[in-house]
């Protein structure tokens, strides 16, 4: 009998440096940094990587920022958001230039991701900068030459608060395939039609097809947001089973 090697152990991540090569902002708050990793082993929809600043006196911040690029893109792309009194988003939307490093590791995460491989319906649920992992989902969905139905249900504060607006309308705009609906929770422009406030039961019964298409949901946004959405979809008939979430809450920023 010939004898098997035992599986391999999973590789470790190691800390590398990307090159900052252009740097976006989405909105007065939150910034896209286009990056260029030493070695990028490549990413699936959904993953994040870890960030790690060390200061001079040899202190260290490290945070978790969720990819927002598809697989298909040369650069990787971190979206960043302004957490007051933060450690970490101040240094990279304020201080970090084109040319500079950044040390980070990944990717990392295998459960929160959307390759496209299944055929069933895809549906998205963002708060706020939860949009970010979601956006790899639907840029890599996209570039498939097939495409399932999607919907992405988007709360924000405000019209402006509305991370990739333009993107996300040109992209529903090319594709009949595509549903986009906003909540805007704090401010509405005065000729707003849509939703006010936050996502709630009517919200969603009024947009997401019957459970009976058994569509493979995504939710992402601060842990509140989260819990609330995937509480309101198992209320109404959805299989807990096909929520899968990613939360995020306060980390010193």
């Amino acid at each position: 009998m010939t004898g098997t090697n035992p599986a391999s152990p999973p590789k470790r991540l190691e800390w590398q440096f990307a090159q900052v090569r252009d740097a976006v902002v989405e909105t007065h708050r939150v910034k896209s940094l286009m990056l260029q990793p030493a070695g990028w082993p490549g990413h699936l929809p959904g993953q994040h990587v870890d960030i790690r600043l060390t200061a001079e006196d040899g202190y260290q911040a490290q945070r978790s920022y969720s990819i927002a690029s598809p697989p298909e893109d040369e650069l990787l792309v971190l979206t960043v958001e302004r957490v007051k009194d933060g450690e970490v988003s101040p240094y990279l939307l304020d201080e970090l230039r084109v040319g500079d490093q950044l040390e980070l590791r990944g990717p990392i995460g295998g459960y929160f991701v959307w390759t496209g491989a299944a055929r069933e319906p895809v549906y998205l649920l963002a708060g706020g900068t939860g949009i970010t992992p979601l956006m790899s989902m639907l840029r890599h969905r996209d570039r498939l030459p097939s495409r399932p139905p999607a919907l992405l249900i988007y709360s924000a504060r405000s019209w402006e608060d509305i991370v990739y607006r333009d993107e996300l309308e040109a992209m529903m705009r090319r594709d009949s395939s595509l549903r986009l609906v906003y909540a805007l929770t704090r401010q509405q422009p005065t000729d707003w039609t849509g939703h006010r406030g936050r996502i709630n039961k009517g919200l969603l019964a009024a947009n997401w097809f019957p459970p009976a298409h058994s569509p493979t949901i995504y939710v992402c946004g601060p842990t509140t947001f989260v819990e609330t959405a995937a509480s309101l979809l198992v209320e109404l008939g959805f299989d807990p089973l096909s929520i899968k979430t990613e939360r995020f809450g306060p980390s010193g920023g």
